[in-house]
């Protein structure tokens, strides 16, 4: 019975199934076509659907992060923020400094940090003054190779411990021909010597040096040796002038590098309310372009900082940080009759180059002053440096004279109104 209810189930199931079909060739083409386009690949996404992956995907790298190094949320702010910042910098170095925004210097306190060359007086800016050192020197060599030389050594090579270690070397040269006159082993100095490669030949200034004190560069045939090879030979003219080759070894052993002096860059302005007001270009930072975008992203998150508690370590380890942001500083002093006077000094200049710069302008250079900072405390301490007292990157500072010696002034009917250099009053401006 079963099995005769299972052969009629079988048995409509046939006939309610439709008309039948034979598979013929082009039957069984169609089906593969269809199972081909089922299975034919999709194309990229579209752009919404890209962003809204990487956002997405953005969002699943922080929920990591926050799993493995759950800091709190100003860790991760940090974090991304730097992040960022990295991005836009190296998107500014893929597209060359063509692209790069150049800094307009029309509203800033002063145009750039300057020096002064000692070897031509020049005023020459920030940005040129090794080029301009260096060109210099080397136009010393048409007047005196020696000194040229020397200043190449110690200018040119910044490894102060290798300049030590060649100029030592180079003196046991010259103290050997002067102390062996006779011997002519010590007139040779071979090129190929180890020692000579180590300690001298890679360093700027040394073959000049060498070749201006009268050694020649020959080649020798070496006894035992099929090769000839390369020497200094000192020329037979300076066998006679052992005096002269002592003076420079002990020259080129206390020669110092040739350094700018930083230029003050004297300016005086008339009485203005906006001497308070100072806007700095980037090279009174102590920091690229890229520190400095990311300095100012680290202050957005000082309210997060301040309201931690922090150890001593931490808080003596952020002043340091703080110190070494700045090179220099632009320092202006009101005087009583409201001129204004600036310069530029280094951030650790201490406060006695500033009383002396402002005696080298006044035209009574022996009446005695006091300085007041900004917050109103007098700066008594000439030892303290600029970055100690709190004048960087700028400040405004005012110039106060000795009461008594103003009363005596005033008693003996002489001015003191126009203390300032009469140079520097026909140069006066105007602050905008």
């Amino acid at each position: 019975m079963k099995k005769f209810f299972g052969e009629l189930k079988r048995d409509m199931k046939f006939k309610t199934a439709g008309p039948g079909h034979v598979l013929t060739e082009e039957t069984r083409q169609s089906i593969e076509t269809k199972a081909k386009e089922r299975e034919k690949p999709r194309g990229p996404p579209a752009e919404e659907a890209q962003m809204a992956a990487a956002a997405a995907l953005s969002r699943l790298e922080i929920k990591h992060y926050r799993g493995r190094n759950a800091t709190g949320s100003s860790s991760l702010r940090t974090e991304v923020k730097e992040l960022t910042t990295e991005a836009e910098a190296q998107t500014l170095n893929s597209q060359g400094p063509s692209s790069a925004v150049k800094e307009d210097l029309t509203n800033f306190s002063v145009t750039g940090v300057y020096f002064i060359c000692p070897l031509t007086n020049a005023s020459i800016s920030k940005s040129a003054r090794d080029s301009h050192i260096k060109e210099a020197i080397l136009m010393k060599f048409a007047d005196d190779p020696v000194r040229a030389s020397l200043m190449m050594i110690h200018t040119f090579n910044k490894d102060k411990e290798r300049i030590k270690i060649a100029c030592e070397t180079i003196g046991k040269y010259i103290d050997n021909i002067c102390n062996n006159p006779n011997e002519e082993k010590y007139r040779k100095i071979k090129l190929q010597n180890k020692i000579f490669q180590e300690r001298i030949s890679e360093l700027e200034g040394t073959h000049e040096f060498l070749q201006s004190i009268g050694f020649e560069r020959k080649t020798l045939q070496v006894a035992g040796q099929e090769n000839e090879e390369d020497f200094y030979v000192l020329n037979e003219e300076f066998l006679t002038t052992f005096e002269e080759l002592r003076q420079y070894k002990d020259e080129l052993l206390s020669a110092e590098p040739v350094r700018a002096q930083l230029d003050r860059r004297i300016q005086v302005f008339r009485p203005s309310p906006q001497a308070a007001r100072f806007e700095l270009p980037n090279e009174f930072y102590n920091l690229s372009a890229e520190e400095i975008k990311r300095e100012q992203l680290m202050r957005s998150e000082a309210l997060d900082r301040m309201s931690k508690l922090r150890t001593k370590a931490m808080r003596e380890r952020d002043e340091q940080r703080e110190l070494k942001k700045y090179n220099y500083t632009l320092l202006r002093v009101r005087f009583p009759d409201g001129y204004i006077l600036q310069g530029t000094f280094y951030a650790r200049e201490r406060v006695l180059a500033l009383r002396e710069f402002v005696h080298s302008v006044l035209e009574k250079d022996w009446i005695p002053f006091e300085l007041v900072a900004p917050g109103g405390q007098k700066l008594k301490d000439e030892s303290a440096m600029f970055i100690e007292v709190g004048l960087v990157p700028a400040a405004l500072l005012t110039l106060i004279w000795d009461a008594e010696v103003l009363s005596d002034l005033e008693a003996t009917g002489q001015s003191h109104t126009s203390v300032l250099k009469p140079e520097l009053l026909s140069n006066v401006q105007t602050l905008v």
